[in-house]
């Protein structure tokens, strides 16, 4: 963790507008932590620039005009984030939207590109108006306290996969579809292995930013390895996004066939966005001692109506990212590390081949390690509680077993009703918890299992 030094001192009243609107000193935060913790992020995000546009093109959607589209998606998203919300995430395109586009509907189901980016349109408006009603707020409220305090664990596990599974050191097995160890003396594992290092120990000597240095290490490591790879030209222009701007099928996804997609998209883009904020929130110090952050309508409102607008741009709803923990754990407390982040996805468009630059296997020891730093969360558990315990332990089993913290949060909620009323304590479920096990059942019968 970076030392916050240079934090403004009581009676100081020279602070810039700029620090007082981003309430640095309330956070006790100063401007180098935030630029690093924006720069850890930006890196431990990047690859994004390659994994979203290589699941989109499986189903059709042009890989240079997807690039383009990602980091302008990321780019206003995440100002957004910043400047409205104050708050240290990055916003854009997840993983789990992109497979329902590309390798799953439009080359298995061979349903349209332009048809799944409808349905995950229609999906976001949804999304917007439970926003706007107050809806989301009151359920992120009734969530039971054990519950949120699993979901730094839960994500936690999702993290750390992504990046083992990223340098090649957990792969899955064909047959089976279980996880298995994958090679060691790759040089995508050894890249790997060698930022871990770097990184522990750069932070037992107190040294800020370990997890940025770990990242840049690693990259130039690669490059004998043959595992980063130059680029010829440092300038590249960015490529149009005409092929896919606006080529949304609006009518076509209101098909009744096309429901329980509808349903999947939302279910988990809601539940993977409410454990990614109070999750990364709770990293950066700003929910209190029952999980609840203030202000949360602003970040869902920010990651709502970027998800509305993503898919009109030819990209799935962006959301709140997962590696904005990296961020939060380099010392990220406000808006001013997403502004960061930000500028440096904007200087991408012009210079996209040293960004494309960074191999995931570099990436891979933020998220190791980031993930498995949340496990922490599992100590304020009370795990002497068998149905409270019991439930959030389940979440982060389910996971593990389905590679999706969306479906993790979702079976837990559920298990959690389950358990209680089995257990006798069917008063100390609150209704809106009842009301809520209704979709979340219908969602586990028919689209979590395929």
């Amino acid at each position: 963790m970076t030392s916050n030094t240079n934090v403004g001192q009581p009676g100081d009243t020279s602070e810039p507008r700029w620090k007082t609107y981003f309430r640095m000193r309330e956070r006790r935060t100063n401007t180098k932590t935030e630029i690093i913790a924006g720069m850890t992020s930006f890196l431990a995000s990047a690859y994004l620039l390659v994994v979203i546009p290589s699941l989109l093109s499986a189903g059709g959607i042009d890989r240079a005009a997807a690039t383009t589209a990602t980091i302008l998606v990321i780019i206003g998203a995440t100002l957004f984030m910043a400047l409205y919300a104050n708050m240290p995430f990055v916003v854009g395109p997840g993983i789990g939207g992109s497979v329902l586009v590309g390798p799953t509907m439009a080359a298995v189901e061979h349903i349209p590109w332009q048809t799944g980016l409808a349905i995950s349109f229609w999906s976001s408006v949804i999304f917007v108006l439970l926003t706007v009603l107050g809806v989301r707020q009151v359920i992120a409220r009734m969530v039971p306290a054990q519950i949120k305090l699993g979901l730094g664990a839960a994500i936690g596990l999702f993290i750390a996969l992504l990046g083992f599974k990223n340098a090649g050191l957990v792969d899955i097995n064909a047959k089976s579809h279980a996880l298995m160890l994958g090679s060691f003396n790759s040089g995508q594992a050894i890249i790997a292995v060698f930022g871990i290092f770097l990184a522990v120990f750069l932070r037992g000597r107190k040294v800020p930013g370990p997890i940025l240095w770990a990242i840049l290490g690693s990259t130039l490591l690669g490059i004998p390895l043959g595992v980063t790879k130059v680029p010829a030209t440092l300038f590249g222009a960015p490529h149009g996004i005409s092929e896919i701007g606006l080529q949304l099928d609006f009518f076509g996804a209101l098909k009744v066939e096309y429901f329980p997609y509808l349903f999947a998209f939302f279910a988990s883009e809601f539940f993977s966005t409410l454990g990614t904020t109070l999750a990364v929130g709770a990293k950066a110090g700003l929910v209190d001692a029952e999980g609840n952050m203030a202000d949360l309508g602003k970040p869902f409102l920010v990651d709502s109506i970027a998800a509305t607008i993503s898919p009109l741009l030819g990209i799935p709803s962006a959301t709140a990212l997962v590696e904005s923990a990296t961020g939060a754990e380099a010392g990220g407390r406000t808006g001013f590390a997403s502004l960061a982040t930000a500028a440096l996805f904007a200087l991408t468009l012009l210079f996209t081949p040293i960004a494309l630059m960074i191999p995931a296997a570099a990436t891979a020891p933020a998220l190791i390690l980031v993930g498995m730093s949340m496990f922490s969360a599992l100590k304020r558990v009370d795990l002497e509680n068998f149905s409270d315990g019991l439930s959030a332990l389940m979440m982060v089993l389910l996971t593990l077993v389905s590679n999706s913290f969306g479906t993790g949060i979702a079976g837990g909620l559920l298990f959690y009703v389950i358990v209680k009323v089995l257990s006798g304590e069917a008063r100390q479920v609150s209704i809106g918890m009842y009301l809520l096990a209704i979709p979340l059942a219908y969602y586990f019968w028919t689209v979590a299992a395929h």
